[in-house]
């Protein structure tokens, strides 16, 4: 009984894996009666009716898949699909190592931040200008403090002369609601001689 279930279980999670992964039709899924055919070394076989193509397919121990549905004849080819779709995803896994993702990080202070702590916070800025993240800087005012965002324009001007070797402004401080807000971005090497 116990090895039933377990078989059960491992049929139902091949059967998910497969729904999954699956895009194109193969083998008895096709119902067309005619198909245009290419063999597995890549010759054009032609118009050949559906149950043929199978049988063909069958014989070299191999797929018959629809690789262009939406042609009139639907263009199927005789190829190992289980191979076909472990190289596709091992394309895809490759093509996600070479993609970079870009974090927001968010820097906030006050008006009147005093000058340690302002350095402090310029490191934490360094540290993710190198790790390639973008870096969110926003200067909060609160009650009267709105009536002068001049200061806080002027810790903005601090801030990136602290970090201004490592960090270009992306978008220039702009005052959002209560808050006034500037991005920066990492530095390039081609940055660097523009100052």
């Amino acid at each position: 009984m116990m090895n039933l279930r377990a078989s059960l279980c491992a049929c139902f999670f091949n059967l998910r894996r497969c729904l999954e992964i699956k895009e194109l039709q193969i083998n008895e899924e096709i119902r067309e009666k005619e198909v245009r055919l290419v063999d597995d070394e890549g010759n054009q076989l032609g118009l050949v009716p559906r149950m043929q193509a199978l049988d063909l397919a069958i014989s070299k121990k191999l797929d018959l898949v629809n690789v262009a549905p939406n042609a009139k004849p639907p263009v199927c080819r005789i190829m190992d699909y289980g191979k076909y779709r472990y190289e596709q995803e091992k394309k895809e896994k490759e093509a996600r190592k070479k993609q970079k993702v870009i974090n927001i990080k968010e820097l906030r202070f006050t008006p009147n931040i005093e000058d340690h702590d302002l350095n402090t916070k310029a490191n934490r800025a360094i540290d993710f200008l190198k790790n390639g993240d973008r870096v969110k800087v926003s200067v909060r005012f609160r009650g009267r403090e709105m009536g002068h965002t001049d200061l806080g324009q002027e810790v903005l001007d601090k801030f990136y002369d602290l970090v201004s070797e490592y960090g270009v402004v992306d978008k220039k401080p702009k005052l959002e609601g209560r808050n006034l807000v500037m991005f920066l971005s990492e530095r390039k090497d081609n940055d660097k001689s523009d100052n």
